[in-house]
């Protein structure tokens, strides 16, 4: 008999309950991290200072908290460390994909920054107390072997890490890269006129969910007069190549086309992390999103759902999303048509820079783009 799914109302909390925390409450959370002076106070700016990559006799880092990775001045040389930690649960069924996705994760922060060689890779692993010997002597390997694959997929190697056990079965790390001032792009320069661009479509978090509620018959009665059964297990292996996949090109290309900003579509959705971005910008500008790439017949299940997910709103959660790039407007369509060369995989002119307040916005009726547009015997894409 399967295990009844959490439902927060049966614990007394609130029915929007999440274990992620919010947004805007880890904000709040990280306040005190903040980089302080001698006398225990902060420099007084709103925004943080990302004008000057200078080594100083005591760093302050460049890029700090809130954003995909952190980027300090090391204390020799002109380089710099560029740095960022992801863990989360397991999501789909396959171990060894499960791997792929966990170490592409990690990696994506990285690349957000246009950063795009990797020094090191540690690897964070909690093996839950619950599985047997011969599950726990199966699984773990296979989740084990993904992670260093997808490392030296992206030119870099696992180095250390960090293994517990403990009642939940978590996967993660720390990606590192000792680099140049040019090797960085300071996410912070998007001007009026520039255009958004996402790399990966959305709706990961609907995909893995409409592929469990196959096995669970109250929750597949609400989507199957939608959906075909084929329909939801081609979306799922959509979603895991989607997630499986580096962002690496998409980073290297941010040089070549000269991106402005940049950061990747995780846990907060694309309005969250749109949001997140525009207000680390210098210029008064504001991200408007006309556009919703998803994974096909997702949007149909999330309509069904009563927009459950948030997907149309660009909050459903994506894991090892894809890049959200701030480019030149004349820039923006050959960045595409380079990721489509050089990937074989479509990326999407999404939205537009405008003066604004360092906001960003989904207007009310956007564009859903159904990836792919036409179904293909025997084509994933």
């Amino acid at each position: 008999m399967s295990k009844k799914a959490f439902n927060p109302l049966d614990y007394d909390l609130s029915n929007d309950f999440r274990c992620k925390v919010p947004r805007d409450v880890l904000h709040r959370l990280l306040e005190g991290l903040e980089s302080t002076d001698k006398n225990g106070s902060n420099d007084g700016q709103t925004l943080p200072n990302h004008a000057v990559l200078t080594p100083e006799l005591k760093p302050k880092p460049v890029v700090g908290i809130g954003l995909d990775s952190c980027v300090l001045p090391l204390r020799h040389g002109e380089l710099f460390l560029v740095q960022s930690t992801d863990f989360f649960y397991p999501l789909v069924d396959d171990p060894y994909v499960m791997g792929k996705i966990a170490c592409a994760n990690v990696l994506s922060d990285i690349y957000a920054m246009g950063v795009m060689e990797i020094d090191n890779m540690l690897m964070l692993l909690s093996v839950s107390n619950k599985m047997s010997d011969k599950e726990r002597d199966i699984i773990m390997p296979l989740i084990l072997q993904g992670f260093k694959d997808c490392a030296e997929q992206a030119g870099t190697t696992v180095q250390g890490g960090q293994t517990v056990v403990n009642p939940w079965l978590i996967v993660g790390g720390v990606a590192t890269s000792v680099c140049k001032q040019n090797e960085v792009i300071i996410p912070e320069n998007a001007m009026i006129g520039d255009v958004l661009v996402l790399t990966k479509p959305l709706g990961t978090q609907v995909a893995v969910n409409a592929h469990q509620w196959l096995e669970k018959p109250d929750r597949w009665d609400r989507i199957k007069s939608v959906v075909t059964e084929n329909d939801v297990e081609k979306a799922y292996q959509r979603a895991m190549n989607s997630m499986a996949r580096l962002n690496k090109i998409g980073a290297s290309l941010m040089h070549k086309y000269g991106a402005h900003a940049c950061t990747d579509v995780t846990g907060f959705g694309l309005l969250g992390h749109a949001q997140n971005l525009a207000k680390y910008q210098k210029n008064e500008v504001s991200f408007v999103i006309h556009s919703l790439p998803i994974i096909a017949h997702m949007a149909t299940i999330s309509k069904t759902c009563n927009n459950a997910f948030g997907l149309l709103r660009g909050t459903s959660a994506e894991t090892s999303g894809g890049l959200l790039v701030v480019l030149p407007h004349d820039q923006a369509a050959a960045y595409c048509k380079d990721i489509q060369a050089q990937e074989g995989y479509q990326a999407w002119i999404i939205g537009v820079v405008e003066k604004g307040d360092r906001t960003a916005k989904i207007t009310d009726n956007p564009q859903v783009i159904e990836v792919p547009a036409q179904d293909r015997d025997n084509e994933l894409w």
